[in-house]
């Protein structure tokens, strides 16, 4: 297997580089800091193609000559990016549309250009064929050997590099590189594509007083004898890297060797060492913690960590082989506290791409998710270790909810060719990317989850031995390869991993789980309903996968994995573990005498309003472990909200109940106080007890006295205040955790609003106070956090008539610190900012007090390029800010372009392009008809092909999706078509090469993008689902009613609620759906199970037969039962089949588990019945698409399932049910209520076609984004009719009533029965 991917990554960059592959490079460079001047050569050992012709990347380079085994050759070099006349090109760009589509041609066609060489040069002269076997200076990715008959040519380039200002950047003295997509071509000629590795010889000569850092070991450095003397520095990398990760950093640096570890070297300029030494002193924890948990000693020997000025940086982060440089911003003294947790979590990240990015690299584009995630999970594993567990899961918890927010559409597809291939590496920039990491790192922790942590390590040590293997080394890393270390490591199934892959990892959206369940006293059960969706949009996901398997084109196919249900009682927490399976939804033949909404007349008596106290519930969790990535609502009593608040000590329990608690339409008094208590709880996460204080801000009002808000104040003096004078006292900073709590009371404090919408006068008084006196004296830490705080909590308020005589004290104050920041500049200049930023806010909620023209002048002076760039940049977006509220998005975007141009900083730049982004976000969030001037658009355009977009692929990928955004596209690549974009990007943009070398032509270039041609819109495959998911409505009809398969779970209870039923109760004997439980003891546990099933889903509304087959449970007689989850789909008038969320418990083996819930404020109804809200219900359907689930390997493949034998002995047993009620009147009039319906939805179809027909006339394949935009609002119409026609049952699903043993119910949500079990408890 890894012979045959070897020679696949082979012939791949063959096909990339016309075969061309570098075997080692030596790179020589002299720096002139003076005249911000780099020269030198670079030698290259190059197997050249059959051609001929060797074609290398380079850009802004001056190429001197060039030779070829020391004889000179010929080259050709055509730049790619030359500045354009857009002023002519452009001008016809008249609206949002056509400017986004002229974006994304202009984008694509950089892409594009970006990957073909563009040096060429000529070793046909100087051919000579090696016949004799040669051992290689280096390796290329996976060739050890060379081969013989290779045309192996040194290829040395003399060039230099004047005043760059991209991949390479001079800022006085300090001369660094980045490693921003394909710019190392920018500094050195090389092959710059991933898949090309080599090793590297490096030479740096520079001033005598300066240091070149670079990557690898450090062989020696030799001062020369000129005058004045230089340096020279010698590096070599063993490890074939990429051209990407080759560095330099030249400065004056201050280097400090780690105490605990020669090979570790911390560098600065002289003016951070203090702030250095405190910052790295941890670092050796996690460089050792790193070597001991994968097994095995740093890769590349030595590591080095350079931090530079911001303003110098792209990003805070450049990442290179065996070092890293870092903006200077992340490094903090000891009296700093706020930064400390960030910081090292950064530096350990960096230090965890060096093991998975770097060392071992992706196969190919599609692989890079893994990558990323095994970095970030390494990084998750080193912050339990060393930061707590704590911090590890509420980090997961957060990251997880956004992940679960924003996966929605095709562009956080983590492995597939139209949303990796094709982006050209952008999927790792901005927004998107952050969401890709997220989701990554909780995949993997699903799969640790299923294999246990134990294997999952032995499979990252299993991956970096393989690259330490001294004869055939290993270093990229496939998914595919990972998936078979998972199944031969880890132990999984493989029929598991077939499902788990193509649904996590190559389509998108996230399960959303809605669950409720109700108590039943009498059977001592509790049954719990799930209703599934899917975060994703269908409609945008769906064209983007029609290459991809079958299965992951089914939006509803399921989601592979195991969560639990953990049920806390009176006497103890149970779990109750529970997989999600591909089953098919089972119809049943209602039973006779049954009502149409699927109860019975013999149904149990609803229990009296006693059972909710009576139970021995005390709250129940979904996913406690994270072990289910899923957006999950839980519905439950508030008390029982409380209760988890309260007792469980998670922190994602806690700060689930929090968010439930937070968002109750009516706040109790009880509520309120149990914010409180655990808001005062020192014992708590701090993190955690910062929530409860904004939740308690929240539910602050006139209808509960106040008391929240006076909870806030009255907790910070106690804390804060002296009793005796009522005054803060002295700031003391020592108690770390209460120091992060009470610093967020006073914004809590400001967003209490009255029912004005006004901020009550005594929390304008109480942050006025607490700014007039505070006093940092004799604490050993800074108040400078403390103070932007304070600062920030002013711009949070709203002045009501009460308080607006406040505020010009608090102007006094702002403008007291302003002058005090200046004259004695704070960390980082955060004071100043926090100063301008509330400012602002300010101005934007006190329009008719403060002046617009006023606050402008005030700010206006902070953007003069003296001032540090934080502080620039803050001003900056202040300025859009006020000019997007009070004069458009047009104005706004103006003043974007401007402060774009005069902005020096690349960093600085980023974060204006990414604020402009908001901006269009808000202004399209927010319905806004403000029309964009096309000389914007235009300017938008020239900037998206200019020189800085170039130099700054954050900056230009920003520019690109403005743009998208405006004409109300994703701001992503994905999506974007590649036939016209491409088309008209290489006739505008770029001169024709003029080549000398005929036959490179076709050699050099990629082969053209294959694309599905783009038909018109399939109205019929939107519309038919639409109608099978009507949102608030059940069939009536007998025939339509869906059986509810159920769960029984045994679980103790406490004698007051069992005194009655002792005797009836020892021993229970239950039915469910055909199969019997016999009780052998007092068990708490619980298996489900069902039984295996291959049946073919079909959107066809004229293929709509019901499943009249008995569901037989089979179960234990130990402590196991078994049931199953259904369908989270309610049954439609033309859907028949659907999924199934099946389980299998244990609750004797009790784990402690946690997962994100933002359930919404329903509890229990009265008579322990489950109430769900029919827009949950409608939420929970989304349309189908043809599929074939089979329960035994989940595959969806074609419309024939591979169980031929098991499929034959379900139609035997068919057939003898239909010969059976071929008799039966009932039956025969269902058959011919059938062939009615059967008959109205072919004349449907007939009608859909006829709208698909016409449709097709009105979109061609080639429309244009204002079209697109357009096409949607088709989709209703159709869908409407199908309704009116087909869906005639308005039945509301209020509730799922319990029902006696044997009884079988019609429902449309899942169904788990807990059974109770009861056992005495202590009478002490």
């Amino acid at each position: 297997m890894a012979k045959a991917r070897k020679s696949k990554n082979a012939d791949d960059s063959k096909q990339e580089n016309s075969g061309a592959v570098v075997r080692h490079q030596k790179l020589c460079l002299s720096v002139d800091s003076d005249t911000r001047r780099i020269f030198g050569y670079t030698e290259l050992e190059i197997v050249v193609p059959d051609i001929g012709i060797a074609g290398l990347h380079a850009e802004n380079l001056g190429i001197a000559r060039v030779l070829v085994d020391g004889e000179p050759a010929e080259f050709e070099y055509y730049p790619h990016h030359q500045n354009a006349d857009s002023e002519r090109r452009w001008s016809s760009v008249t609206s949002s549309s056509s400017a986004a589509d002229i974006a994304s041609s202009l984008y694509l066609s950089a892409l594009e250009k970006e990957l073909i060489p563009n040096l060429l040069i000529n070793c046909c002269k100087a051919f000579k064929v090696e016949n004799e076997m040669q051992e290689p200076l280096v390796e290329n990715g996976s060739h050890s050997l060379a081969e013989p008959n290779q045309n192996v040519k040194v290829i040395r380039i003399d060039y230099w590099v004047e005043k760059p200002d991209a991949g390479i950047h001079f800022d006085g003295n300090v001369l660094h590189t980045d490693n921003q997509i394909r710019r190392a071509r920018c500094w050195f000629p090389c092959i710059d594509e991933n898949s090309q590795r080599c090793c590297y010889d490096l030479e740096f000569t520079v001033a005598h007083n300066q240091v070149a850092v670079s990557n690898g070991n450090l062989l020696y450095q030799v001062l020369s004898k000129d005058d004045p003397p230089r340096k020279a520095y010698v590096y070599r990398v063993d490890i074939p890297v990429s051209a990407s990760w080759i560095s330099l950093a030249v400065a004056p640096f201050e280097v400090l060797p780690d105490l605990q570890n020669a090979l570790l070297s911390h560098m600065c300029l002289p003016a951070n060492i203090a702030k250095l030494q405190n910052t790295v002193g941890f670092f050796y924890t996690a460089f050792s913690y790193y070597e001991e948990y994968l097994g095995a000693k740093f890769p590349f020997g030595s590591y080095k960590q350079v931090f530079i000025s911001p303003e110098m940086t792209v990003s805070s982060l450049s990442l290179g082989a065996s070092m890293c440089t870092f903006s200077s911003q992340i490094l903090y003294d000891g009296k700093v506290i706020d930064k400390t947790i960030d910081t090292r979590i950064k530096l350990a990240h960096a230090l965890a791409r060096q093991w998975f990015g770097v060392y071992i690299t992706p196969a190919s584009p599609d692989d890079e998710w893994l990558l990323d995630g095994l970095a970030v999970f390494l990084t998750d594993s080193y912050i339990k270790k060393h930061l707590g567990n704590n911090e590890a899961r509420y980090r997961r918890f957060k990251a997880n909810c956004a992940v679960c927010k924003a996966d929605d559409s095709g562009a956080t597809t983590l492995s597939s060719s139209a949303s990796c291939k094709d982006l050209y590496g952008t999927q790792s920039i901005g927004f998107y990317g952050k969401i890709r990491s997220w989701k990554s790192v909780a995949i993997l922790q699903m799969l640790e989850k299923q294999m246990g942590p134990e294997s999952f390590c032995k499979i990252l040590q299993t991956i970096i031995s393989r690259g330490l293997d001294a004869t055939h080394p290993s270093r990229t890393l496939s998914t595919k390869e990972f998936r078979h270390l998972a199944k031969e490591v880890g132990n999984l199934e493989r029929p598991f991993l077939k499902e788990f892959f193509p649904r996590w990892v190559g389509s998108c959206g996230c399960p959303l789980l809605r669950m409720g369940f109700s108590y039943n006293k009498r059977k001592n059960m509790v049954e719990v309903a799930v209703l599934r969706s899917c975060t994703a949009r269908p409609e945008v996901d769906a064209p983007f996968n029609a290459n991809a398997d079958s299965e992951t084109q089914e939006t509803d196919i399921g989601w592979p994995g195991m969560m639990s249900i953990r049920v806390n009682e009176l006497d103890g927490m149970y779990d109750h573990p529970c997989h999600s399976k591909l089953a098919a939804r089972r119809f049943q033949k209602p039973k006779k005498g049954a009502k149409a909404d699927g109860s019975d007349d013999n149904g149990d008596v609803a229990p009296d309003a006693r059972s909710s106290s009576e139970s021995p519930l005390l709250w129940v969790r979904a996913d406690p472990e994270m072990e289910y990535l899923a957006e999950i609502h839980l519905n439950q009593p508030v008390q029982m909200w409380i209760n988890q608040l309260e007792k469980d000590k998670d922190v994602v329990a806690q700060a689930q109940a929090i968010a439930v608690l937070e968002q109750l339409p009516h706040i109790s008094f009880s509520v309120v106080n149990a914010l409180n208590n655990f808001l005062c709880d020192s014992k708590a996460f701090w993190r955690v007890r910062i929530e409860a204080a904004f939740a308690l801000a929240s539910t602050a009002s006139e209808e509960t006295d106040w008391t929240g808000l006076l909870h806030l104040i009255k907790f910070y003096k106690g804390r804060r205040f002296d009793a005796t004078i009522g005054l803060p006292k002295p700031n003391d900073f020592r108690d770390i955790p209460e120091y992060f709590v009470l610093e967020a009371i006073p914004r809590a404090v400001a967003m209490v609003r009255a029912a004005d919408g006004k901020s009550p006068r005594e929390a304008v008084e109480f942050v006025l106070q607490l700014l007039k006196y505070n006093d940092n004296n004799g604490n050993i830490y800074s108040d400078v956090f403390w103070l932007a705080a304070l600062i920030e909590s002013i711009g949070e308020l709203k002045f009501g008539q009460q308080s607006i005589l406040l505020l010009s004290s608090l102007l006094k104050r702002i403008d007291r610190l302003l002058q005090f920041d200046r004259l004695m500049p704070s960390y980082n200049g955060i004071l100043t900012i926090s100063c301008i930023r509330t400012l602002s806010q300010m101005a934007l909620k006190l329009s008719e007090f403060i002046p617009l023209d006023r606050v402008v002048d005030l700010i206006k002076p902070f953007r003069d390029l003296k001032t540090m760039w934080q502080i620039r940049v803050e001003a900056s977006r202040a300025l859009l800010d006020l000019e997007f509220q009070y004069r458009g998005l047009d104005a706004a975007l103006s003043l974007f372009i401007k402060y774009l141009e005069e902005e020096p900083s690349p960093r600085g730049q980023v974060k204006l392009g990414v604020h402009a982004m908001r901006l269009c976000q808000m202004r399209g969030s927010s319905d806004s008809d403000d029309d964009i001037n096309s000389s914007n658009l235009v300017a938008l355009v020239h900037l998206l092909e200019g020189r800085v977009a170039f130099n700054n692929v954050c900056l230009r990928h920003s520019l690109f999706c403005i743009l998208q955004i405006f004409a109300g596209r994703l701001p992503t690549l994905h999506g974007v078509p590649r036939d016209k974009t491409l088309h008209v990007g290489d006739g505008e943009t770029g001169n024709e090469q003029r080549n000398i070398f005929g036959a490179l032509v076709t050699e050099t270039k990629p082969p053209p993008l294959e694309l599905p041609p783009e038909d018109a819109p399939n109205l019929s495959s939107l519309a038919v689902p639409e109608t099978a998911k009507e949102p608030d409505t059940v069939s009536s009809c007998h025939e339509q009613q869906q059986r509810k398969p159920l769960v029984k779970i045994k679980v103790k209870r406490s004698i007051a609620s069992s005194r009655g039923e002792e005797g009836a109760d020892n021993q229970t004997v239950e039915k469910s759906q055909g199969g019997g439980i016999n009780d052998h003891g007092a068990s708490s546990s619980v298996s489900v199970d069902a039984p295996q099933r291959n049946i073919t889903e079909t959107v066809s509304m004229s293929n709509n037969q019901n499943n009249l087959e008995e569901v037989n449970s089979c179960h234990d007689l130990g402590s196991r039962v078994t049931a199953s989850i259904g369908s989270v789909k309610v049954a439609g008038e033309g859907e028949d089949l659907g999924k199934e969320f099946q389980c299998t418990a244990d609750s004797s083996k009790v784990t402690y588990i946690s997962q994100l819930q933002e359930p919404s404020s329903q509890g229990l109804l009265e008579d322990s019945s489950l109430c769900l809200a029919p827009e949950t219900v409608a939420y929970s359907n989304f349309p189908t698409t043809s599929a074939v689930g089979n329960h035994d390997n989940n595959s969806v493949a074609g419309a024939e399932s591979p169980h031929r034998g098991k499929d034959k002995e379900k139609k035997k047993k068919k057939d003898k049910e239909k010969k059976r009620k071929r008799d039966d009147p009932e039956y025969l009039e269902r058959k011919r209520l059938k062939k009615e319906k059967k008959r109205r939805e072919k004349e449907m179809a007939k009608l859909l076609n006829d709208e698909k027909k016409t449709s097709a006339i009105e979109f061609p394949s080639k429309i244009s984004g204002e079209d697109k935009a357009k096409e949607p609002e088709v989709q209703p119409v159709t869908a409407q009719k199908k309704t009116n026609e087909v869906g005639n049952s308005n039945a509301v699903l209020t509730k799922v009533d319990s029902r006696p043993e044997g009884s079988e119910p019609a429902s449309a949500a899942t169904k788990i029965r807990i059974k109770i079990k009861n056992r005495p408890l202590s009478k002490s």
